[in-house]
């Protein structure tokens, strides 16, 4: 077993080109699989590969001045957790659909230690609100207790949500939850523009930091991560459900035709009835072979948003 390793540094970055190929000359001659995203706002990666090659990208990156500080959050994993390298050049390291020059990481919502989240989060009270940033599929298998999670389907949708729901955040303190950070990062700033909250925080290092100092503390069940792997337990809680009978179950899957590929949490009986399907639609167009499935052999897919 190797290491799987998530980071990301909001650093201006005048050609991205140049760092993409550094980027893949490096990874190919590491033998990384993984996916890393880079724009001239900054670089969003999570790789894998053996704990040497991991040392050595490490090494290689925090030699490289852009990123002499990068945070670098570890966990068990390998580069087969990933089908492929992808190093792409975006128009943001994770997609909010604002403009990179107004809503910037520069105006960031205060950062709080695990410890500091910790006390926030157990102490709730009426003028506090725990704001989840993440989508759907994540929150659903794992979540911090009280949080007010945001229905969104996509990380781009939040800021409409954020609008939708501006009266729930006036006069409160907010703290904002994400995997890794990086996505509260310019959503803090998004909310701290609309000049509502008494005060905007983000946990630093996000949900990753704070389930390594506190296993057993405010978040519950699984942490939804972005390679092969799908989740991470990080306690004994179930707090997930079956999407077609409602039992409790956590395991997520993707449905097996191919051309939807939506992803679900079905419980083994559900999943055998309806053919490993999302819908009455998908399960009649596998039944009567009309698309092409997934094989079992093929990897979970998930959205590259850490």
């Amino acid at each position: 077993m190797g290491i799987i390793t998530i980071y990301y540094k909001y650093v201006a970055i005048e050609d991205p080109h140049a760092i993409m190929r550094w980027q893949k000359n490096l990874c190919i001659e590491l033998g990384l699989k993984g996916r890393i995203l880079i724009a001239k706002e900054g670089i969003n990666g999570t790789v894998g590969g053996t704990s040497d090659a991991i040392a050595a990208y490490k090494k290689a990156m925090l030699d490289h001045p852009f990123f002499t500080d990068l945070d670098f959050k570890d966990s068990p994993g390998e580069a087969d957790h990933f089908s492929k390298l992808r190093v792409v050049i975006r128009p943001e390291i994770v997609h909010l659909g604002l403009d990179t020059t107004q809503i910037t990481a520069r105006d960031v919502g205060k950062h709080l230690s695990p410890e500091q989240a910790h006390q926030f989060i157990s102490q709730k009270n009426d003028n506090t609100i725990v704001l989840d940033t993440r989508n759907k599929s994540e929150w659903k298998i794992g979540r911090f207790n009280g949080a007010v999670n945001a229905d969104i389907e996509y990380f781009r949708e939040l800021p409409a949500y954020i609008d939708q729901n501006i009266d729930l955040f006036k006069g409160k303190e907010v703290l904002m939850a994400c995997t890794a950070g990086v996505r509260c990062e310019r959503a803090s700033a998004y909310l701290k523009s609309k000049n509502v909250a008494t005060a905007v925080y983000q946990i630093k290092g996000g949900i990753h930091r704070y389930v390594e100092q506190f296993p057993d503390g405010e978040f519950r069940g699984k942490n939804y991560v972005f390679d092969g792997r799908i989740s991470v337990k990080i306690n004994d809680d179930i707090v997930g459900t079956c999407d077609r009978c409602g039992i409790s179950y956590d395991e997520p899957s993707n449905c097996i035709n191919a051309e939807c590929n939506r992803q679900l949490v079905t419980c083994p009986t559900c999943r055998e009835k309806w053919l490993n399907t999302c819908s009455e639609k998908c399960s009649q167009l596998v039944h009567n072979k009309l698309v092409r499935i997934r094989t079992k052999s093929a990897k979970i897919e998930v959205t590259p948003t850490p």
